[in-house]
């Protein structure tokens, strides 16, 4: 019994020596300059605060900014142990990991907090600091993108995004256009579509793009690509030249020399005024009527063909010669060339028979065609008077021709100009008949001696 006293007497006095022992003061760390400026602390719900469980949060923020990491981990983790519910501590343990370069482990403790609150802002954020660590930037992006929406006072975050879309797009340029230079051309058409995904703005994303296309041989998608390149920007002359190139394959010459015009207004790009003009040559020509279009392989050509020819190429210098009587023509009026056939009447370059037939349908001799072009040589030559009288005064020699002929001055004068040339030993050939290759090229230099072209 006096053994027992013993031992409940030590009791007692232990407990009372423990009781007036001053208990130890927890120091939490006063931070100033925090480690981690990056990292953003979760916000409480509003059911916790002044809570335990929000006492302990500031304990483990306050450790986190100091560098201590392990103290940190300790107060998250108790707050966790009481309140299991209180995600803003497991999103703050995904902060450790990361402060501790484990993106892994910190992207499941960002994941755990964001089942308890889909949108916390902060949780967000760190998912996406995890997923950039991760190299997995495109999710990373899409999780930023999700904590500005929650919370668009984080700037400092949507200017990151910003950044961060920049310089994807322009790696990603970059591989499209080393695939495009190695010949690579699906590998490069895979890296466009996910430059224009990125940024589905930029009008030379959808030029490169199509100039890709185009290799490849996909002109119906090349020519989608330059047509949005030029409504994104009006002033991009060269998509709109591809453009042009494109439909001028296809024959859409109207549509083809709306786009030359367009890249002209904008700068160009050398010699498309020329390649302009020949379009223009072109679209005028697909409009004519096709018997005209084959003169250039008629192996003989008739009266009304030359009568066409020359009212095509030559229009203002019959307009110069047109008199106020109108020849009266009683065959021309179903023909094709009716209207070119009206037009060489009244300037007088070819005149109705006495009979007032026209005779289109008749073969054009050499002679016929020499006479043609002695009555425009006037007009033609009206630049320089002086030569045109040289011309008409000359007396060339002609093997097959004498001089004393009706029509030899009309020859003389047609070789002496170079508009139509002598064959071999001087011989003029005067009933030739004339081919369209012949005929184009006599009217080519008639337009060249008036300066029409």
């Amino acid at each position: 019994m006096r053994a027992h006293r013993v031992l409940a007497l030590v009791a007692v006095l232990a407990a009372a020596t423990a009781a007036c022992r001053p208990k130890p003061v927890v120091t939490v760390p006063v931070v100033t300059t925090p480690k981690y400026p990056d990292f953003v602390r979760p916000a409480l719900p509003p059911s916790f605060v002044n809570s335990a469980a929000a006492v302990g949060e500031d304990r483990g923020w306050a450790y986190l900014q100091s560098g201590d990491l392990r103290s940190a981990e300790r107060e998250f983790a108790n707050v966790l142990r009481f309140t299991p519910t209180f995600y803003p501590a497991e999103a703050s343990l995904g902060y450790v990991e990361l402060a501790r370069k484990d993106p892994k482990a910190a992207l499941v403790r960002f994941d755990r907090a964001l089942e308890g609150r889909q949108n916390d802002a902060a949780s967000l954020v760190g998912r996406g600091q995890a997923l950039l660590a991760l190299d997995r930037n495109g999710e990373a992006i899409a999780a930023f993108e999700a904590a500005v929406a929650a919370d668009p006072s984080l700037t400092d975050i949507s200017r990151r995004v910003e950044v961060m879309r920049f310089r994807g797009a322009e790696q990603t340029v970059e591989r499209a256009r080393t695939a495009a230079r190695e010949g690579r051309l699906d590998d490069a058409i895979q890296a466009y579509r996910t430059a224009i995904a990125n940024s589905p703005d930029s009008p030379f994303l959808y030029r490169e793009f199509g100039a890709v296309e185009m290799r490849k041989g996909q002109t119906d998608e090349a020519l989608t690509s330059f047509k949005k390149a030029v409504s994104l920007d009006p002033s991009d002359a060269a998509s709109s030249v591809q453009i042009g190139e494109i439909l001028e394959g296809r024959n859409d010459f109207e549509g083809a020399e709306r786009a030359y015009t367009a890249a002209l207004a904008n700068g160009g790009a050398p010699g498309l005024e020329a390649r302009l003009e020949a379009l223009r040559a072109r679209t005028a020509l697909a409009r004519l009527p096709p018997e005209y279009r084959a003169l250039d392989q008629a192996a003989q050509i008739t009266r009304g063909d030359l009568a066409a020819l020359i009212g095509v190429r030559l229009a203002s210098l019959l307009n110069a010669y047109r008199r106020s009587d109108a020849a009266l023509m009683t065959d021309v009026r179903n023909h094709w060339a009716a209207a070119y056939i009206f037009a060489v009447a009244r300037a007088g370059v070819m005149e109705p028979f006495d009979n007032h037939a026209f005779q289109p349908r008749t073969i054009v001799r050499r002679i016929d065609l020499a006479q043609a072009v002695a009555h425009l040589l006037p007009q033609a030559g009206a630049r320089n008077p002086s030569q045109v009288r040289a011309w008409e005064a000359a007396r060339l020699r002609f093997s097959d021709l004498s001089t004393s002929h009706l029509a030899y001055p009309a020859a003389s004068a047609a070789v002496a100009s170079g508009v139509m040339k002598a064959a071999s030993e001087n011989a003029f050939q005067p009933s030739r008949p004339v081919t369209g290759p012949e005929a184009i090229e006599a009217v080519s230099r008639l337009e060249a001696l008036a300066g029409l072209k």
